[in-house]
């Protein structure tokens, strides 16, 4: 693309960006809750990791993130050089090309073989450095899976991967090959969509590769958590048990699905170590999170984000001297594809701190509607206690971690917000 016509298209695909980019920021500004809570009588209770575990336990959960932590930045940076590696050298071309020779080099082989060679050398790539990640949740007691079924999931994970970031780049470049120039408005209506029935299919197509569920027997305990759906205004259709004991010995629970398709996933690792009250007051978390449409809003800022930075790469697919680099002839040249997921997993990289600003803002909502429909801090309380202790989570991690990585409120902050929901209830 050259002259004033290619010029034009690069500015008003950097245009559009700009638009969908500011749409994000007022939706992110706009939708989470800043504001929880009045200020207590005394102010705000202080977040006290002491509060969380006992002396022994806290040692051990920090010992074990100090083990952790390492190893995720090592991941992290290996996989960012080896894609950069890729994305920015004429290696990754070839590899596009080599893989697609043996089906005669087509078009379509190159795209679809070479996204997932690409994704699958990354993940090669880390595969170490899992592993040694492993050895740690086994030393830790977090880990119930032998070595053949870290190894399963590895690989299903990592097929899964494949196919579908090689439909998505597959229907990518197929748009740019039909509509030269106007390719990336179409590209980011359909990255947009991919986005939103990403959100409807996991819990049907995604989860049970994984997992395999169960009703909840008949009894009290499945009574109680359907009449909190009820109470909360989203009832749902069943309430499940997920076998994650073959895996983990970490506790959880969430909602998943939407309208015929919502159910209530218990871990059955949740099941045997909390008592009836705390597993009530976990799902409450849960179902807050469907009440104030979380799950949708989220969708909604996952599209947006996705419409941005597929016309942000119209941009700079269309800025000749980073193809020439990454060895690519035009932007549908099937030799983009790692020049492609670099961008892609450079911007992910970049929008981790504000997407986990406003998780942890989400996050303490759903925290408040569980003491709302349960009015219980003390069940509320005891379960972020056995939570944290069971998963090991670090009560008061490097502030810097917490800023960049942490998705939930710390579990100090957590209980510490309890107390003073407790305290303006009995105020009040």
């Amino acid at each position: 693309m050259s002259g004033a016509g290619g010029e034009s298209t690069r500015r008003a695909a950097l245009l559009v960006a700009a638009v969908l980019g500011a749409a994000l920021v007022v939706v992110l500004v706009v939708v989470p809750p800043w504001t929880l809570l009045a200020e207590p009588p005394g102010g705000p209770a202080p977040a006290d990791p002491s509060s969380v575990l006992p002396p022994d336990v806290l040692q051990r959960a920090e010992s074990f993130a100090a083990a952790l932590r390492p190893a995720s930045l090592v991941s992290l940076a290996l996989g960012l050089a080896v894609s950069a590696v890729l994305g920015l050298t004429r290696l990754g071309a070839r590899l596009v090309r080599a893989v697609a020779a043996p089906l005669g080099g087509r078009w379509t082989a190159q795209v679809l073989l070479g996204t997932a060679a690409v994704v699958v050398v990354g993940r090669l790539a880390t595969l170490p450095v899992s592993a040694y990640a492993e050895v740690v949740r086994h030393r830790y007691g977090l880990s119930t899976r032998g070595w053949g079924l870290w190894l399963r999931d590895v690989a299903v994970s990592t097929a899964i991967s494949a196919v579908v970031t090689a439909l998505a780049l597959g229907s990518f470049l197929w748009l740019v090959r039909r509509a030269p120039r106007t390719w990336w408005a179409w590209a980011a209506a359909v990255a947009a969509g991919f986005v939103v029935v990403g959100s409807f299919l996991h819990p049907v197509v995604i989860e049970p590769a994984f997992n395999r569920f169960e009703p909840l027997p008949a009894g009290e305990l499945r009574t109680r958590l359907l009449d909190l759906a009820e109470e909360n205004g989203t009832p749902v259709q069943d309430v499940l048990v997920s076998d994650a004991s073959r895996r983990t010995t970490a506790l959880n629970a969430y909602v998943s699905g939407f309208g015929s398709t919502r159910r209530v996933v218990l871990y059955d690792t949740t099941l045997e170590r909390l008592p009836d009250d705390a597993v009530a007051s976990i799902v409450a978390h849960e179902l807050g999170h469907v009440v104030h449409r979380d799950v949708l809003t989220g969708t909604l800022v996952g599209a947006l984000g996705a419409g941005a930075a597929v016309a942000l790469s119209g941009w700079l697919l269309s800025w000749t001297p980073l193809l020439r680099r990454a060895g690519a002839q035009s932007p549908a040249d099937p030799a983009v594809v790692p020049l492609v997921l670099l961008l892609l997993s450079v911007g992910g990289l970049l929008s981790t701190p504000v997407q986990n600003l406003v998780s942890r803002q989400v996050e303490a909502r759903a925290d408040l509607r569980a003491l709302e429909l349960t009015g219980d801090a003390g069940a509320f309380t005891d379960m972020q206690r056995e939570l944290a202790a069971t998963n090991l989570s670090d009560p008061d991690p490097p502030a810097a971690w917490q800023w960049f990585f942490g998705s939930h409120p710390t579990g100090a902050q957590r209980i510490a917000f309890a107390e003073d929901w407790q305290r303006l209830e009995d105020a009040g």
